[in-house]
This record gives structure tokens, C-alpha cells and sequence, in this order.
């Protein structure tokens, strides 16, 4: 666990997701109560695809938007936006000792290639010599680069010149809740003072579709909110975002006059077999020790729910223990990021924080209650596979 032994303060935020870009379109389309999934364009899955956006903005040199896959020019995008909204974008000397730290992903596929080798393996009659075979031969060095998953950090560094200390993680949801668990001990320890953290993810993708399919967890159909898939199964449909959040002690935010938007508290990673009832018991043994610090009838939950089974129904069966609690799941509005997911909900709370109010409910699970007055909101990721986590961030006095 990490806890803050000195004030760590939110003083950017950088967010593209199907909802918009930047704060304002985000909370606007929030507070309309209208999801935005896609049920044709990647028929019978669903999606939630990423609003138009002018790249050129925050990357304006062509040749940067051109070696970049699609969910590297997410992320540097959404980085460029958070340093932006620190009131950091293009001071060298404070991005010089910016630290980075980026939850990722691995790069997209050659789908042609894959295609042909799937095709055949069909009437391959030694189907594990073909596949050696196609690989060595149908692959090429350059794919491998443009997959790595620390792309995206040095992108960033490229664009726009953070150059301090520069971390990837990779690991799904768990990648994400770390990344953020780390940028806060690093600056509670005085390891760090200002530190960009996020990542980014390109739902649109066929080989990701094939990979949901065959491991059972794919939205098909008719769009439906996550709690509320179960009665088929369940299902997590994926989002294309970006989303990344600039900390910074808040000696070092005063002292350059930053403002601040909230306050990050505390950051929980767990990780289970995800036996029966594992995942429900670690949330609570988490909620145990983030209750003391909650504020009667002025906190909110906000919940990363996949959608996918059997983990959305042991963290809804957590929710509906606590019937208090008003709760939100983003899921439903933005589909589901994987690495980015905790990073993006961590903003989407600092947003609502600073309304001092949750947007609308949508769907049954979504209990009401902080409507006015809210000034703390537990960040809960429960990943589709593996890995649970919880944030508490708290608005300022």
C-alpha cells in the first residue's frame, strides 16, 4: 500500500476517451447519462470508439504522428493535455526533472500476417512445424520494435521533453493501479516532487476482439451497463483512451505556483487466485482500511468494473453490502482500458471532486446519495483476469 506521508496533489489532468477531449467534454457528456458504445462498426462486439481528435495539437510534427501506432498517439496526446493543464508544457528545466511512469500494454499486430498463419494452421498436417516456420519468415524485425511496450514513454520523452526518470509497466489493470501507486510513494518518500503518470489504450482492434472472443469475456449484441450483464454472461467492452494525471508534492506545486486540482491519499494493489469469493474478501479486507478515513455522506465509489464474470458480479455483490454508498461505474461510459482504466477513473474523480458532485446514475447498481457536498471518492480496479486495486482522492479544503 501506498500512503501519502506528505501531500501529494493533483495539478494536471489529460483525458481522450469516446466522450471527448478534456475535462469539460468529459464532465458534459457525464452528466447527460447518454453512454456512447458502438454495436455496428465491430459487429456483434462492442466498443466504445475514441472521439475525433486533432493530433496535430500535441504532436505537431507529422513525422512523430507517423511511427506511432494509434494507441502510442492516444497516450502522447492525453500526456501532452495533462502537462497542459499543469501549467508544464514546454518549461524544460521543470520537465527535465519530470518523472514518468506509464502503464502499457503490448503494440498492435500485423493482422495479415496473423490471418494468413491462422488460415494455415487449419490444413497444416504438422501444424507446430508451420507455425515455427511462419514466424521466422513472415515476421519482420520492425513489427517487433513497433510493439514495445516502453514506445509510448519515450514518445512522450520525444514530443515533449519529459526526460527525468522513465518507467513501464505492464500487467493489465494491475500495470495501472501500480504505476499510480508508485508515482505517489516515490513523492511521499522525497523520492520524487512532480511526476506524470497514465496510460493508454486503442480499443479498436481486431486482434484484441480475437483475444476476448477466444477467452470468453467479449461484449456481443446489444450494449448494456457492466453490472448488468450477467444475465448473459457478462462481457467487457473495450474503450479507446488516454488518460495520464501530473502529481506533485505540494511544497514543490506551491512553490511554482501550480493549482491544484485534489488530493491523491492512498493507493491499494492486491492481487488474488480469484478463487470463489476471493475477490469480494480482498475488497473488503481494502474497504476496512479505507473506511476510517471517510467522511460521513461525503464520499462516492467509483468503480472500475469490467463487466466481465466472474469478477463484476463479486465486486457488485461488495457494492450491494454497502448499500450507503453512492456508486458509479465508468465502464459503462467508456468501455473498458485494461492498463489505463485506473488512471482514467482516478481523473474522472478528480472531475467530480471538483464539481463537489457526482454526475447522473445509470443502471441498477448505481446508488445515489453525495450528490452535493462530495469531497472524497474511492477508486476501486477489479481486473477482468487478475488483480484488485483502490484509490482514495479527496477534494481541498
Amino acid at each position: 500500500m501506498a500512503e501519502a506521508a506528505r501531500a501529494v496533489l493533483v495539478t494536471g489532468i489529460g483525458l481522450v476517451s469516446c466522450l471527448g477531449e478534456g475535462p469539460d467534454a468529459h464532465w458534459q457528456r457525464l452528466m447527460q447519462a447518454r453512454p456512447c458504445a458502438d454495436t455496428t462498426t465491430f459487429a456483434p462486439y462492442v466498443v466504445h470508439p475514441l472521439a475525433p481528435i486533432e493530433l496535430d495539437r500535441q504532436i505537431p510534427k507529422k513525422g512523430d504522428q507517423r511511427q506511432m501506432e494509434p494507441w502510442q498517439r492516444i497516450g502522447t496526446f492525453a500526456a501532452g493535455l495533462a502537462l497542459d493543464s499543469a501549467g508544464a508544457k514546454g518549461n524544460a528545466a521543470l520537465l527535465a526533472r519530470m518523472d514518468l511512469i506509464v502503464a502499457a500494454g503490448g503494440g498492435e499486430r500485423d493482422y495479415a500476417v496473423d490471418a494468413a498463419i491462422l488460415t494455415g494452421l487449419q490444413g497444416a498436417e504438422r501444424p507446430g512445424v508451420f507455425l515455427n516456420e511462419r514466424l521466422m519468415s513472415d515476421l519482420r524485425p520492425t513489427l517487433f520494435l513497433a510493439q514495445l511496450s516502453n514506445l509510448l514513454a519515450g514518445n512522450i520523452s520525444i514530443v515533449h521533453g519529459v526526460t527525468g526518470s522513465s518507467r513501464t509497466l505492464m500487467g493489465e489493470e494491475s500495470a495501472g493501479v501500480d504505476a499510480v501507486r508508485i508515482a505517489l510513494a516515490r513523492i511521499a518518500s522525497g523520492q520524487s516532487e512532480i511526476v506524470l503518470v497514465g496510460g493508454a489504450h486503442n480499443g479498436e482492434r481486431l486482434d484484441l476482439l480475437l483475444l476476448r472472443e477466444a477467452g470468453g469475456c467479449a461484449l456481443k449484441g446489444d450494449f448494456a451497463p457492466v453490472f448488468e450483464r450477467s444475465g448473459r454472461g457478462g462481457g467487457l467492452a473495450g474503450g479507446s483512451l488516454g488518460a495520464f494525471l501530473v502529481l506533485e508534492s505540494a511544497e514543490h506545486a506551491a512553490a511554482r505556483g501550480a493549482r491544484p486540482l485534489a488530493r491523491l491519499s492512498r493507493v491499494r494493489s492486491e492481487r488474488t487466485s480469484r478463487r470463489p469469493g476471493e475477490t469480494q474478501a480482498v475488497l473488503e479486507r481494502m474497504w476496512t482500511e479505507f473506511e476510517p478515513s471517510l467522511a460521513p455522506s461525503r464520499f462516492a465509489l467509483l468503480s472500475g468494473a469490467t463487466g466481465a464474470e466472474p469478477a463484476t458480479a463479486e465486486e457488485r455483490r461488495f457494492l450491494e453490502a454497502h448499500p450507503g454508498v453512492p456508486v458509479r461505474a465508468t465502464g459503462t461510459y467508456i468501455g473498458h482500458a485494461f492498463d489505463a482504466q485506473f488512471p482514467m477513473n482516478l481523473a474522472l474523480a478528480t472531475l467530480a471532486l471538483a464539481h463537489g458532485r457526482l454526475y447522473p446514475s445509470f443502471g441498477s447498481v448505481e446508488t445515489d446519495g453525495a450528490h452535493a457536498g462530495l469531497t472524497q471518492i474511492v477508486v476501486t480496479s477489479v481486473g477482468y483476469w487478475r488483480g484488485e486495486g483502490m484509490a482514495l482522492i479527496e477534494a481541498l479544503p
